[in-house]
């Protein structure tokens, strides 16, 4: 019988070298455990021949630094050899996150989460909630913005522009929504109004732009404004649109497109650093960044690159990999970002004037098919994240709850995800999670959720938009 897991660990690397010390090439992290260790700990780490993997008892610590430490290190006087030699440190990262998402996901087996198909009472820590259908019938909904007069606009990812009245969804779409490319996770993304919308009634929307660059369709997030008249969107403004050579191929990845204004009314929006890593490092370039104008487009001069010969003078913060959350905190108008990252590497961002957020030099993921992506985590002159996942969210929209409904969800976080199907609400004190909690999963991708002006919560699922209420 095994003394300790790390006797799980030493089998699973030692099986990685061939008699000579020399590496070997055995796929993804995945096969290699399914190939070499399934047989003697079991196909999902629950153990046989040797202990479980799943539970919360570990010799030597199960945090990641404890698990990449036994990896390298070994413990030579209990039989499990030092492989910091042998394997490269990126493998050992890869390592590390793997047994996290296999010991996450038999946690998650384990729970029964709240699921609320229809109007029933759900019980949460702090609040019994209802999650009854607002509006359906509209097609992956990107944003929502409510508006006086009891309306609100909805975005939806294909390019539409969807207007409720009263609660009830006018089938027939805005007229003169600009042209946007929806292939991959292109589309029309978020919707804001203005600070002062009720006097200037300025929306300000983001939405992949379609250009032709000899000959190649390209697109890039672009920022415009505009105001809905008679059932069209009239007057629009371009607030900001990047230089064409930084468009790349239609369709693609990683657009960003969330929109946010401070209480000086100063404009921020996100753009993805579209599939290109080394974007997010580049100050010439606009993608991999938050950004910071004027609410007509002008550069604020205290940007921190406003004056820096090359930079594009926008940027507010770098080094993001594709962040489509954005929220000031109310008590205190701290900015955050929900970035979704690699498999393992989704974050949530405390947002600061001219700081480099390290993606892609430092990440806690690894790549989507199992390989190793890197094992620096910390780098000076990069920010930590306030938290990551592992695994993996597929984080999107967020909202700081403002209402009155729910006062013990007041200033809490609310976080949207799309592959895990999940609605989160995080408590934030002093710049740090404290709590986490699953307020149901599995109803479908879920892109946003804002609180309405009725104190109510908001979520956006695929094919509907359902309210959140007290339970009574």
């Amino acid at each position: 019988m095994y003394p300790s897991r790390l006797f799980i660990l030493a089998a699973l690397l030692a099986s990685l070298t061939t008699a000579c010390g020399q590496q070997i090439r055995t796929g993804t992290v995945a096969e290699r455990y399914t190939e070499l260790c399934a047989n003697c700990h079991g196909a999902n780490m629950e153990g046989g021949q040797a202990p479980s993997m799943l539970d919360d008892i570990w010799v030597y610590g199960g945090d990641d630094e404890s698990l990449a430490r036994s990896i390298r290190n070994g413990f030579p006087e209990k039989g499990m050899p030092a492989w910091g030699a042998a394997i490269p440190e990126k493998e050992i990262r890869a390592m590390v996150i793997y047994i996290h998402e296999q010991r996450a996901k038999f946690q998650r087996d384990q729970t029964a989460f709240a699921r609320p198909t229809g109007p029933m009472t759900v019980k949460s820590q702090l609040h019994g909630y209802r999650l009854e259908t607002w509006v359906d019938d509209v097609k992956e909904p990107w944003s929502l913005a409510f508006l006086p007069g009891n309306r609100a606009l909805i975005t939806e990812k294909k390019g539409r522009l969807m207007l409720v009245e009263n609660g009830r969804l006018n089938p027939r779409p805005i007229e003169g929504v600009p042209e946007v490319d929806n292939n991959g996770q292109a589309g029309l993304f978020d919707v804001v109004p203005h600070p002062d919308y009720e006097r200037n009634g300025w929306l300000y929307f983001a939405y992949s732009d379609p250009q032709t660059d000899n000959g190649r369709k390209v697109s890039l997030t672009r920022i415009i404004r505009g105001k809905v008249r008679d059932g069209a969107l009239v007057e629009q403004q371009t607030i900001y649109r990047g230089p064409l050579e930084y468009h790349r191929n239609a369709g693609g990845v990683h657009f960003g497109g969330r929109i946010a204004f401070d209480r000086q009314g100063y404009l921020y929006f996100t753009i993805g650093e579209r599939g290109e890593g080394t974007n997010a490092q580049d100050l010439a370039r606009p993608t991999g960044k938050v950004h910071r104008l004027f609410d007509d487009g002008r550069v604020p001069p205290d940007n921190p690159f406003a004056r820096k010969a090359g930079a594009a003078p926008s940027i507010w913060s770098y080094g993001h990999r594709n962040p489509q959350g954005l929220a000031f905190d109310p008590r205190n108008d701290d900015l955050y970002d929900l970035e979704h990252g690699p498999r393992g590497g989704d974050e949530l961002n405390l947002v600061e004037k001219g700081k480099n957020y390290g993606w892609p030099v430092i990440t806690y993921g690894m790549n989507y098919n199992g390989t190793a992506m890197t094992d620096i985590t910390h780098k000076d002159g990069m920010e930590q994240p306030v938290v990551y996942w592992v695994p993996s969210l597929a984080v999107c929209g967020m909202n700081f709850y403002t209402g009155d409904l729910f006062p013990k969800w007041k200033n809490h976080l609310f976080i949207a995800s799309l592959a895990a199907e999940e609605l989160r609400r995080l408590e934030i004190r002093d710049q740090q999670v404290v709590t986490q909690e699953v307020l149901f999963k599995d109803l479908g991708r879920i892109r946003h959720v804002i609180t309405g002006p009725d104190g109510a919560l908001y979520v956006l699922l695929p094919t509907r938009i359902a309210r959140m209420s007290p339970a009574e």
